[in-house]
């Protein structure tokens, strides 16, 4: 196809990634952002193979890797005295997937995301914030808040998890899955060092730890997980406090009070884990699309939500190298991906309840069902058929 001028609202992972390859293939793309400026939130996030490889292909690979952490290996431990029930070997990582595995600070990420985009002549608008899309006639015109519209041929919606684009297709809010979630940062000490040194989780019923080192090993990523009832609360960084995590965790082991107690001040929040059920269009219009969590926000307990953002995004901009029409790319895009994203999406839920389940010890025994026995490490979004 002809280059297009394309629009993509909202600039977080997916987004950015899309203008990346989009304008790597000549389109003219403007990336629309409902935030004034740029902040530094949000704490670790978890790129595999696969995710690696989607970053690889618009160039940003190797300053994520350069930037970020490979784990070697990680443990699955006890949630009441800290023994190891699994050990995952990631020493063969890229000789496997040829493809990194990387933990990173989200922050680090956009950062680099946004460097690329701007060095490669992508117009960011900040600041706008789409209420509607308008798909008669000649395109589709953007309807921003402050008053001002523009047009374009093909709109991508990848405005996350609340996403205004997403309404177009169903008005349905994300729905409470019944976990909730703490995030913080630790600053690296000799109390905790062993846990830095060795990235993984301890799982226990109905609840889990996750930590992974970031920025070099100065600081320990760390996500609580739990099951609660009649969550009302909203947002995602509601400030929240030691001890919170303390009366959830106190009967846990040594090394997760450790955690609690190495928590750095104003680095601890806490969010509701919203998703969305499968849509089952993506198209409107033959203008309007999504990807990310936009079209299929899921939880986070085989993370995989960046990664499939990203695969969305390349795909995307692959299919309409040489589709014959916009509709024929949309069509081709959506059957490539639905299936694979409305998968993941099932059995991270599934994943929930493995980790999360009454027999701790019995976790790893048995046919293990994960992110890497599913084969989610292996797909190629440069490749796959599209």
């Amino acid at each position: 196809m002809a280059p297009m001028n394309i629009a993509v609202v909202g600039a977080g992972i997916a987004g950015l990634t899309a203008v990346l390859a989009l304008r790597d293939r000549g389109h003219t793309v403007t990336l629309y952002e409902a935030a004034d400026a740029w902040a530094d939130i949000g704490a670790g996030i978890t790129l595999s193979p696969n995710a690696m490889r989607a970053l690889d292909a618009v160039g940003v690979g190797e300053a994520v890797y350069e930037t970020g952490v490979e784990p070697v290996e990680q443990h699955v431990s006890h949630w009441q005295d800290g023994r190891v029930l699994l050990e995952v070997d990631r020493s063969k990582t890229f000789d496997t997937y040829k493809a990194h595995y990387v933990y990173i600070h989200r922050a680090d990420l956009h950062q680099i995301l946004v460097a690329a985009a701007e060095q490669r002549g992508v117009t960011i608008v900040l600041g706008k914030r789409v209420t509607d899309i308008d798909c008669e006639g000649e395109g589709a015109r953007l309807l921003f808040a402050d008053g001002s519209d523009a047009q374009a041929d093909l709109v991508i919606g990848a405005d996350g998890l609340k996403s205004r684009v997403r309404q177009m297709f169903d008005p349905v809010a994300p729905h409470f899955t019944g976990h909730i979630a703490f995030r913080a940062l630790a600053p690296a000490s000799p109390a905790i060092q062993h846990l830095v040194d060795q990235p993984g989780m301890h799982i226990g019923p109905g609840k889990m730890v996750v930590r992974y080192p970031l920025r070099k090993g100065a600081l320990l990523n760390l996500v609580f997980f739990a099951r609660q009832d009649g969550w009302t609360e909203d947002g995602w960084s509601i400030p929240a406090s030691p001890e919170e995590l303390t009366a959830l965790y106190g009967d846990w082991c040594e090394d997760i009070q450790s955690m609690i107690g190495a928590i750095q001040h104003g680095t601890l929040f806490k969010w509701a884990i919203n998703a969305h059920s499968p849509l089952p269009n993506w198209n409107i219009a033959d203008k309007v699309t999504l990807i990310g969590d936009a079209a299929h926000a899921m939880t986070p307990f085989l993370g995989q939500g960046a990664a499939t953002g990203v695969e969305d995004a390349v795909m995307l901009a692959r299919v309409l190298d040489d589709a014959a029409s916009t509709g024929e790319a949309l069509q081709r895009y959506q059957a490539a991906r639905h299936e694979r994203t409305s998968f993941i999406q099932a059995e991270s839920n599934a994943n929930a309840d493995r980790l999360q389940g009454q027999e701790s010890e019995m976790y790893g025994l048995g046919n293990l069902r994960n992110e890497e026995t599913l084969g989610l490490f292996h797909y190629d979004c440069t490749t796959e058929p599209v």
